[in-house]
């Protein structure tokens, strides 16, 4: 009889959890648009902590050194803005020239397949090259980018509060849950982890976006700067961002010059993304990122259901913290285990 009660009784936490976790992925996703905007300023303020140490380290009285922290990212927000909506400005003018030297390089294309006897419908073709969907992606970006600056304003102002209680946070913690490890201890290491991995990689990023604008400058590539800045951002999204930078570009090659160029630029991509990707930034990462290559994509999956292209963006830190967060839990360790890249050292 105890056996079978505790039997029923692990069953039923096994469905409670369930449930809960049904629960709590759902609300992500119906709150998505409030919690956005607190997510990107909580990254945004880990990703400053570094530049409001070193101010206070200077000396630097707190309240001028997170308002120079602000002034500071505002500056590289302005900038980046600035850049991006000159750049799609720019490509959304010449699309329609780029859609003309893409149509005759498909007839081209349709006609030698149809000498080799590949039958291929016109109507195929024409949705290929239709100018409706030129004009809408030139609509979706605007509106994008529009939506973007209106949700600026309030990341940065969270971020500035969040600076300010960043210092009281500890404090709280081990008032709230008393000291020991278990008080603020997690709280230090998702604040360290994160912070580290958002700093190299945002580092590793810029030198992506870099050597891609300069190469496909020096190539002749049309909009350099916006390929660059492209490779810049997806470069966050594990494993097939630097895949979804490419392809444009890649796109973009063919109609300016041909299939030669576009090898060229297969070439600079897939060199940047095995010294950088597979070399470099392992190499400073190591082993604390502590997430399976597995549990990595399947992240990436399920942030990007659950949140859409900025879930996919910050996939990696949201489940490291979730994978901090259950290894603290003394029910649920296993399951922090699971995503580990490693089993456990034996006592």
């Amino acid at each position: 009889m105890d056996n079978s009660q505790r039997q029923s009784g692990a069953g039923l936490r096994v469905l409670l959890t369930l449930a809960g976790v049904v629960v709590v992925v759902a609300g992500l996703k119906a709150a998505a648009t409030l919690l956005q905007p607190l997510l990107v300023s909580v990254f945004l303020a880990v990703l400053s902590l570094p530049l409001l140490n070193w101010l206070q380290s200077r000396r630097v009285p707190r309240a001028l050194a997170v308002m120079l922290t602000f002034l500071s990212v505002l500056l590289v927000v302005t900038v980046l803005v600035t850049l991006v909506g000159g750049s799609v400005t720019g490509f959304s003018e010449a699309a329609p020239r780029y859609q003309q030297r893409l149509q005759v390089i498909v007839d081209s294309l349709t006609a030698w397949l149809q000498g080799r006897g590949v039958e291929i419908p016109r109507e195929v073709t024409t949705e290929m090259i239709n100018p409706g969907i030129v004009i809408k992606m030139a609509g979706d970006l605007f509106r994008l980018a529009t939506s973007l600056l209106s949700k600026t304003v309030l990341i940065l102002l969270l971020m500035v509060f969040i600076l300010f209680e960043a210092a009281a946070l500890p404090a709280k913690l081990t008032a709230a849950f008393g000291k020991g490890k278990d008080s603020d201890g997690w709280y230090s290491r998702i604040r360290v982890e994160i912070q580290r991995y958002l700093v190299i990689k945002t580092v590793i990023s810029m030198a992506t976006g870099v050597i891609v604008g300069l190469s496909l400058w020096i190539l002749g590539i049309d909009f350099p700067l916006l390929w660059g800045l492209l490779a810049f951002m997806l470069n966050y999204i594990p494993q097939l961002g630097s895949v979804l930078a490419a392809l444009p570009t890649v796109l973009l090659a063919i109609v300016q010059y041909g299939f030669g160029r576009a090898i060229a630029v297969v070439v600079i991509y897939t060199a940047v993304n095995m010294v950088l990707g597979n070399m470099v930034e392992p190499y400073f990462m190591g082993r604390r990122l502590g997430l399976s290559t597995l549990v990595v994509f399947l992240s990436m999956v399920f942030w990007g259901w659950v949140w859409g292209p900025l879930g996919m963006l910050l996939s990696v830190p949201l489940t490291m913290i979730v994978k901090i967060a259950l290894e603290n839990s003394g029910d649920f360790r296993w399951a922090g285990v699971l995503l580990d890249a490693q089993p456990p050292e034996p006592d």
